[in-house]
């Protein structure tokens, strides 16, 4: 099941509840039907049996001006076995992000370049005022040549970051934007530590409405990929980026 969404390039969310015939588990799906590798949301929900019911809220607190949601079970590919209940777009609301005023600048130029990795060719990309520089590169790799398993890198003595293109086309819009938010904190604050940039870049991105469900995603995207990597301190340093988002949830709905 397709169904065209007139995004129009603005911030909502977009509330919806589906039921099952069946146990199951749904794919669902946001996207720029006019870009390749352009996702805004990826997702599979798991319906245990017959008759049951679960909403979703899809926030898009950025948007191209076409959008497509796909709602398919992801077993066959068919669309016949859940039916949606409700369908509602609502606005989001205005960005809470507060920050310096160059910040705010490298989110911007970050976030519109998270929306045209997907289909960007390599190369180099400057901001409008030249401030920040991103290099597109097929792949990182070391001094010999050899690739390294990392989306993104950034040099901290300037506002320059490496992007990996082959590593970034897999990931969604929001996830984009998580790791190169973590990589502008590696500058703006001036910090070799993963942690500290983790917790500076996740705020950033959750200030500005992305989903959380993507932060996990984008919080755990390497680890999960690379297991013979996972060390103890690599464990601790995901449960820190969890808990925060928790204590970021709550103080959320603490505020309203």
């Amino acid at each position: 099941m397709i169904i065209p969404i007139p995004s129009q390039e603005v911030r909502f969310q977009i509330k919806l509840s589906i039921t099952v015939d069946t146990s199951l588990e749904l794919g669902i799906r946001v996207y720029d039907p006019l870009h390749p590798h352009s996702y805004y949301f990826r997702r599979k929900a798991y319906f245990p049996r017959a008759g049951a019911k679960r909403g979703f809220t899809i926030s898009l607190p950025v948007s191209p001006e076409q959008l497509e949601l796909e709602l398919f079970d992801k077993q066959t590919g068919e669309d016949d076995r859940f039916m949606i209940t409700e369908f509602k777009i609502a606005p989001l609301p205005p960005v809470a992000h507060w920050a310096s005023v160059s910040q705010h600048r490298f989110m911007a130029f970050a976030i519109d370049f998270a929306q045209k990795a997907g289909y960007a060719p390599v190369g180099f990309y400057e901001s409008n005022d030249q401030e920040f520089l991103f290099q597109y590169r097929s792949k990182i790799t070391d001094a010999f040549g050899n690739e390294l398993k990392t989306p993104a890198r950034t040099h901290r003595k300037m506002p320059r970051v490496q992007i990996s293109q082959a590593l970034f086309k897999t990931y969604t819009v929001p996830i984009r934007v998580a790791i190169l938010a973590h990589e502008g904190c590696h500058w703006f604050l001036n910090t070799r530590s993963q942690t500290t940039a983790d917790l500076c870049g996740i705020k950033q991105y959750l200030d500005y409405g992305f989903p959380t469900i993507e932060a996990v995603y984008a919080a755990t995207k390497v680890f999960g990929e690379h297991n013979d990597r996972v060390h103890p301190a690599q464990i601790k340093r995901t449960k820190t980026i969890m808990n925060f988002i928790d204590h970021y949830k709550a103080n959320a709905k603490t505020s309203k």
